[in-house]
């Protein structure tokens, strides 16, 4: 496998609000650094980047409009040469016009890292692979949090973690580690 010259890193909802206690538990607790890493890099090299941050059509959400939790991470702030998709669904492919940006520079491969593993990384890969891109989720560069389901049993964010990616290497994905995406870069 390569990284494409001109693949894009979609940065998934790597904003403050994820930050808020509420959501519990999570997993892969060096992830942003890693993914910091990795956006280094790819600045560096002059590669696409689009950031995807939620806009929430919940007064009650962390990610409600004037609010800080609508505001990315720090570490992830965009530089002003660097797409920004704002979405109100877990997907960044609907009505964001992600996919028009993507064919318009010919970008065919994309490299997808961010929050929440099964929830809007799993539902923007899953859109990826099915419009035809060649799709990798970087696994130590995601994250998500411990889960209840619908039967009251509690997951652990790991589990819920392996899981989703397991899910996404079935038919959509191909899931890598950040090093060894950056071993490929260089």
């Amino acid at each position: 496998m390569n990284i494409n010259k001109n693949a894009a890193l979609l940065i998934i909802d790597m904003q403050q609000g994820l930050n808020d206690p509420r959501f519990g538990p999570r997993n892969n607790p060096e992830a942003e650094s890693r993914l910091h890493q990795l956006l280094s890099t790819w600045r560096a090299q002059k590669r696409p980047i689009v950031h995807v941050r939620h806009i929430s059509k919940s007064p009650k959400s962390v990610f409600w409009p004037g609010q800080s939790g609508v505001e990315f991470q720090s570490l992830f702030v965009p530089a002003s040469e660097e797409h920004v998709v704002e979405k109100n669904v877990p997907d960044a492919f609907i009505a964001t016009g992600l996919e028009r940006w993507l064919r318009t520079r010919s970008i065919e491969q994309v490299v997808i890292a961010g929050a929440i593993t099964n929830n809007s990384v799993e539902s923007t890969a899953r859109s990826s692979g099915n419009l035809g891109l060649d799709t990798i989720v970087l696994s130590d560069a995601t994250y998500t949090f411990d889960l209840q389901d619908a039967r009251g049993h509690s997951w652990p964010a790991e589990d819920v973690h392996a899981l989703s990616l397991a899910n996404l290497a079935m038919d959509y994905a191909s899931i890598l580690a950040t090093a060894d995406v950056t071993a490929m870069l260089e």
